[in-house]
C-alpha cells in the first residue's frame, strides 16, 4: 500500500457536501491544521469518490480493513495511531478522510498544493482498488434542500458567501415554518421592491417560491443584505453572521 508522510490537514467536521471541505486557498489562520505523520493513500473510482466527497454514509468494509491502523499523527512530538485514517483519490479529485472511529467519512480535508501534486504524481498510472458500496440509484438519490443546497448553487462562491448563502437559507427555512403571509410580503418586498403591487394579491407559497427561486441563484449584495436583515434579533443566527465578518486571511 502507498503512504504518504508529512501531510498537513485541515479538518472539516461532518460535512457532507464536498463545497464546504475547502481547498487550500480558502484556509484561515484560526483553522486548527494538524499534521499527519504517515497515512495510506488509495486511488478508487470516480463513484466511490464521490460517494465519499458528497455524503457521510457507511465506508466500505473492505476499505475500513485496509487502511486499519495505518496512520498516525504526530502531535507535541508524539505520535498517535489512527484506526480509520486515509488519503483517497480518483485521480481527478483529492480528499484526506479520518473516521475518528466510525465506520462514516467525519472528518475531511484538502490537502496543501505541493502534497496534492505528489498524490497526482503517485496515482498517476494506478488502476482503482475495487471496493463494494451501496450506490446510489435515482430513487435514493441524494436530496438536497434548503438547509443542504445543491452543489451547482454553490458553485463559483468563495467560503465566505458560501456560509452566509447557508445562514441565509436556514433564516429562510425558519421563515417559511411561519406560514405568515404579511410577513413573507415584507421580506419579499425587502429583497424586490419593484414588484410590491404585484404580490399583494398572492398568498403565501406564491410568494415564498419566488423569494426561493430568485434568492437560490448566485450571491450578490442584495443576498448579503437579506440575510443580515432577516437574522437581526436572533442570537445563534448572529453569532454565525459576525464569524463571517471578522478579517480572516490565510
Amino acid at each position: 500500500m502507498l503512504n504518504l508522510y508529512d501531510v498537513w490537514v485541515n479538518w472539516f467536521e461532518g460535512e457532507e457536501n464536498g463545497y464546504n471541505v475547502c481547498h487550500f486557498h480558502e484556509w484561515r489562520k484560526d483553522d486548527k491544521v494538524e499534521l499527519l505523520d504517515q497515512v495510506p493513500l488509495i486511488k478508487v473510482s470516480k463513484e466511490l469518490y464521490d460517494y465519499i466527497e458528497n455524503d457521510l454514509k457507511e465506508l466500505p468494509e473492505k476499505l475500513l480493513k485496509d487502511v486499519y491502523q495505518k496512520a498516525y499523527a504526530r502531535k507535541n512530538h508524539e505520535r498517535i495511531q489512527l484506526d480509520y485514517c486515509f488519503v483517497v483519490s480518483d485521480g481527478n479529485g483529492i480528499l484526506a478522510i479520518d473516521t475518528i472511529g466510525y465506520t462514516t467519512p467525519i472528518r475531511k480535508s484538502r490537502l496543501i498544493p505541493r502534497q496534492e501534486q505528489l498524490v497526482y504524481d503517485m496515482v498517476k498510472d494506478l488502476e482503482p482498488e475495487s471496493y463494494e458500496f451501496s450506490q446510489t440509484n435515482d430513487k435514493d438519490k441524494k436530496d438536497y434542500h434548503l438547509l443542504s443546497l445543491a452543489p451547482e448553487y454553490m458553485h463559483g462562491l468563495t467560503r465566505k458567501e458560501r456560509q452566509l448563502k447557508q445562514l441565509l437559507f436556514m433564516a429562510l427555512d425558519q421563515l417559511q415554518s411561519t406560514k405568515n403571509t404579511a410577513e413573507m410580503k415584507y421580506w419579499y418586498t425587502e429583497w424586490n421592491p419593484y414588484m410590491y403591487g404585484q404580490i399583494q394579491s398572492l398568498g403565501f407559497e406564491e410568494i415564498w417560491t419566488m423569494l426561493y427561486e430568485e434568492a437560490i441563484v448566485g450571491w450578490s449584495q442584495k443576498h448579503e443584505q437579506l440575510c443580515e436583515r432577516l437574522i437581526k434579533g436572533q442570537p445563534f443566527f448572529e453569532k454565525l453572521w459576525e464569524m463571517e465578518q471578522e478579517p480572516k486571511v490565510n
